[in-house]
């Protein structure tokens, strides 16, 4: 019986079929494309600091998860490496330092590897492969899939590249956002999250296709059946990105990476498609539209 002294605990916040706080996420959403959007326009170097931001707290988030599995990462090093690797990116690019943006990102990607390995050996051969396995995940998972901005960035009408990347993946997670909560019916992976649909996909395949062919021949004038190419591929690697970020919280036994954004969860929760994307969209843009590399 309960005791009539203690209040009853407030009943979970019911966001309906949205699942989370909509004001706030919109909110959130609209502070961060903001500051993206000014960023970019006028000032790289802050976009760069931001990106290196947003990394380096991704990079804690997943060190705080992965250490719930008793696999501490050597987070230090990886956050100095972390900024050190977007900020050289941006240097690399636009300064005539005779290096180019991805030979100077690859080495920086390298010695924070180094750096993370020696940093763990104090501490002894106990729990040293788990440890260094940690650090190792981090860093490719984050600052290496991260750093493929930096050299979008680099190329030629690297602004307009960046700006076509951050928003065909957007318009895919917005897609299938509607999609999902419209008309989502099939699951598409119940035992991974359990909320993605294939109508959601579907919404995210149609929305993030239509944005790459608009930004592709009026930003960077390509043929629209890149910007087909550019939306498909980036929508389903998207898409696989959230599901590997979902796969991770399930295994270390939480829903949010935290609580660091209002309405969306963690700074992770916002960048899974993101990151995993950049080196798809580098990719298919060196190959496929003049000016890249």
């Amino acid at each position: 019986m309960p005791d009539p002294g203690i209040p009853p605990a407030a009943p979970a916040p019911d966001h309906g079929r949205a699942g989370r706080n909509l004001p706030a996420a919109i909110t959130v959403g609209v502070v961060l494309s903001a500051a993206l959007v000014v960023t970019l326009g006028w000032f790289p170097l802050g976009f760069q600091i931001l990106v290196a931001a947003a990394l380096a707290l991704g990079a804690v988030e997943v060190y705080q998860a992965l250490k719930r599995l008793d696999m501490h990462a050597a987070i230090v090093p990886i956050l100095v490496g972390t900024v050190a690797i977007v900020i050289a990116a941006y240097f690399a690019g636009q300064r005539d330092l005779g290096i180019s943006a991805n030979t100077l990102m690859l080495a920086m990607i390298g010695m924070t590897a180094l750096a993370a390995l020696i940093w763990r050996m104090p501490k002894g051969e106990q729990g040293y492969v788990r440890d260094a396995a940690a650090s190792l995940f981090i860093i490719g998972y984050i600052p290496l899939l991260g750093s493929f901005v930096g050299l979008m960035l680099a190329d030629d009408h690297g602004t307009l590249r960046v700006i076509t990347f951050i928003a065909v993946v957007s318009l895919g997670d917005i897609g299938g956002y509607v999609a999902g909560v419209l008309f989502g019916k099939h699951k598409m992976a119940p035992r991974i999250s359990p909320k993605k649909t294939w109508e959601g996909f579907a919404g995210s395949v149609l929305f993030g296709v239509a944005g790459a062919i608009a930004f592709v021949v009026l930003g960077l004038d390509a043929p629209f059946w890149v910007g087909i190419i550019l939306g498909v591929v980036l929508v389903v690697v998207g898409a696989c990105g959230d599901l590997i970020e979902s796969l991770i919280k399930r295994d270390v036994g939480i829903k949010d990476m935290s609580s660091f954004l209002p309405g969306h969860g963690g700074v992770m929760d916002r960048l899974d498609s993101l990151l995993v994307s950049a080196p798809a969209a580098w990719f298919i843009m060196v190959l496929l539209i003049p000016g890249g590399a």
